[in-house]
């Protein structure tokens, strides 16, 4: 985390702390913030709070070898922008990342409070894949990032998924691939209509990346499966009749819906085993949701794929 240290080596102060306008704060603020955290603070001459605080940034700035940098900006001087951000009273500062304003606080707070908030900030940066003083690392991060919330998903780690995927959405809320594996933690957190919710809701667009293939599917599956038969009777008709392709077809279901994803697809398995053109192909093609709805690369997905075509083409 970031943290004042007095042995680390200032950065060039004419690169991490500047005066800022309305001509430069494209170029000083919103550019310099793809590789760097920009804090603007707007000041006024007259304030005297302003003048404790700025001294206090500026130390921050210099002291954080070019992961932080201060802009100041005079609201006198620069009142479109201060209307822009909503400023209305000064000191003010923004934390801009990304050219994003990603949070801020008013008053001439004292420093340890402004380290602990902006240790808030970077973690959040750092924990959604930003990679801090390297740009050409951002996406490589993001990538990091992404993978290690799919793998932590995997594993049955939905709460630490869910964080991921979720700081990485607040930095970047249109990323398909968060918002997909947003969808699948709260599934697997059983809070499945929740996720229809906001799949519903969401941008069409976004919804149309092959991210979402798979949440379609386990969405379809669980509104499928909620309306399953009690397991238990339909184990009785199986072992009166383990050729009621129907009994074991919904006992499938049932398995999927509590949870047993492996006893769900040998029961299907087993239907094309003994019918293979049962129900025009009902068992296969449930199977190849399941495929959709658990992942191309899912363990499970690999071994049953290879069990299907083993039975179709023996």
């Amino acid at each position: 985390m970031f943290s004042l240290s007095p042995t680390t080596p200032p950065a060039a102060p004419d690169e991490t702390v500047k005066d800022v306008s309305l001509a430069s704060f494209k170029a000083d603020v919103l550019e310099a913030s793809k590789t760097s955290v920009v804090l603007v603070e707007f000041w006024a001459t007259w304030c005297e709070p302003c003048k404790q605080l700025m001294p206090v940034l500026e130390k921050i700035a210099r002291a954080s070898n070019g992961v932080v940098r201060l802009a100041k900006l005079d609201i006198d001087r620069n009142q479109q922008i201060a209307t822009q951000m909503g400023v209305q009273s000064v000191p003010a500062v923004f934390a801009f990342f990304q050219g994003r304003p990603l949070d801020g606080f008013a008053g001439a707070l004292p420093a340890a409070q402004i380290t602990a908030w902006l240790d808030e900030v970077i973690g959040k940066i750092r924990a959604a894949g930003g990679a801090l003083g390297d740009a050409a690392d951002d996406k490589a991060g993001l990538e990091t990032a992404l993978q290690q919330a799919a793998d932590f998903l995997a594993a049955g780690d939905n709460a630490t998924a869910h964080s991921i995927y979720t700081d990485i959405l607040d930095m970047e809320p249109d990323n398909a691939r968060a918002f997909a594996g947003l969808l699948r933690c709260m599934m697997a957190q059983g809070n499945t209509a929740e996720a229809r919710g906001m799949f519903d809701a969401a941008d069409k667009e976004i919804t149309k990346d092959k991210a979402f293939d798979s949440v379609r599917a386990a969405l379809e599956l669980a509104e499928q499966a909620s309306g399953a038969t009690d397991s238990a009777a339909l184990e009785a008709k199986l072992a009166a009749d383990p050729n009621d392709h129907q009994a074991r077809f919904d006992l499938a279901l049932a398995c999927y819906a509590a949870g047993k994803r492996e006893e769900a697809v040998d029961h299907l398995l087993d239907i094309v085993r003994r019918a293979r053109t049962w129900n025009e192909d009902a068992a296969r093609k449930q199977l190849v949701k399941f495929f959709e709805a658990f992942g191309p690369t899912d363990a499970l997905t690999l071994s049953a794929r290879k069990r299907l075509s083993s039975i179709l083409f023996s």
